[in-house]
């Protein structure tokens, strides 16, 4: 197969940082220096040496045939989503975490991308504007709980404003020309309502605010997703264009596929436009999902989205196999039943994405039938213990 070269795929091999005195990879935060932010556990830790680390307990937990080399990022701006607790008072709303003593303001961490953080300003005015006071969950008042900024690959941005109640709608339709003439690459506005005084951060109601309900998510060559309020999709668009282009490259002899737990159909339809794949079904629990993935693959007749859970679409197909599945579960991983299935009566392929390395090992134990022929670490989650594995399972 001659795979196209794709843009956002380029640094499979991007040289690491040096470890010199003077520059060993390490990233510079004013906000973990100072004592005011904590997420990023291995921030003094050089980035070469997290990538090693994160490699070897790779390593240790999967055995595989060939460990390709790991697939590494920037140090900073490389996020392309960021969640940002509201705190402070609507006339001076904080963007970011909450703290001991209250919420820290995170408009200059360097982690999202250079145009979520360009936006955030001007967010914050809008709050101000709207009259939006944030919510306290000690006392149980005010309105806006988060902030959600995602940007696409060609800049596009999608903002959800989440608040406990309903009717806050109506002040984002009134003053919402406001945002968009400040920040006029914003192509998606939404809010979500989140009732409950709990540590959850979105409800399931979900309001348009602009025309749009979609984000378009360009992955290179003719791979672009359709990305919902929603939806998930990784924090990296990078790496999530590698993970793509690498499953169309492990599985190139393949001919048919199933994608479970497909989201908006990533791997799906990475198979069926950037590999060999004819017939391609994704699975997805989320309706919101398939019908984005639909969407995004109209214009290939091999490729079919249902909405269905996992474990009982599975066993509604009878004697039917495919030449491989691939599964990109959450963290908990795949179900012990989808792991017998898979090894008693499964493909002669399967392709695991699994961003957690412990969950992955159980599951691949559970599956004797199988052996790992290829692995790679993909470093979604700079200065942090997690990251991505992709393994290539083959009966």
């Amino acid at each position: 197969m001659n795979k196209p070269q794709h843009p956002l795929s380029r640094a499979a091999h991007r040289t690491l940082p040096a470890t010199t005195p003077e520059t060993a990879g390490l990233l510079d935060c004013d906000y973990f220096t100072t004592g005011r932010c904590h997420s990023c556990t291995d921030i003094t830790v050089p980035y070469p040496e997290q990538v090693a680390k994160k490699v070897a307990r790779a390593r240790e937990l999967i055995p595989a045939r060939v460990w390709e080399e790991p697939f590494i990022s920037e140090i900073e701006g490389y996020r392309n989503k960021v969640k940002l607790v509201v705190t402070g008072t609507a006339n001076q709303p904080k963007l970011g975490i909450l703290g001991a003593g209250g919420g820290v303001d995170l408009r200059d961490c360097p982690l999202p991308s250079t145009g979520i953080r360009g936006a955030i300003p001007s967010i914050a005015r809008f709050i101000t504007a709207c009259g939006l006071d944030p919510y306290s969950p000690a006392t149980d008042h005010g309105t806006l709980k988060y902030v959600i900024i995602t940007e696409s690959f060609d800049g596009e941005l999608m903002v959800r404003f989440v608040a406990r109640r309903r009717g806050v709608q109506g002040i984002l339709f009134k003053r919402r020309a406001e945002l968009l003439r400040e920040v006029p690459n914003i192509r998606v506005v939404s809010l979500n309502v989140q009732p409950e005084r709990k540590a959850i951060i979105e409800g399931e109601e979900e309001i348009l605010i602009t025309d749009h309900g979609v984000l378009p998510m360009r992955l290179g060559g003719e791979l672009t997703l359709n990305v919902r309020p929603q939806s998930f999709f990784q924090t990296q668009t990078e790496c999530a264009a590698h993970l793509y282009t690498t499953a169309a490259e492990w599985l190139e002899n393949v001919d048919s596929a199933w994608d479970l737990y497909c989201g908006v159909g990533g791997f799906a339809m990475a198979l069926a436009q950037l590999g060999n794949a004819s017939k391609v079904i994704g699975v997805e629990v989320s309706e919101q999902a398939v019908e984005a993935a639909r969407v995004a693959a109209r214009d290939l007749p091999g490729v079919a989205f249902v909405a269905a859970d996992v474990s009982e679409w599975i066993a509604e197909q009878g004697e039917e196999r495919p030449g491989a599945v691939v599964v990109n579960p959450p963290r908990r991983g795949i179900s012990p039943e989808l792991c017998a299935w898979l090894n008693e009566s499964g493909p002669d392929y399967v392709l695991y994405s699994s961003c957690n390395a412990e969950t992955l090992a159980r599951d691949v134990a559970a599956m004797p039938a199988y052996r790992v022929e290829r692995a790679q670490v993909v470093d979604m989650f700079p200065h942090t213990k997690h990251f991505e594995t992709l393994v290539l399972l083959k009966r």
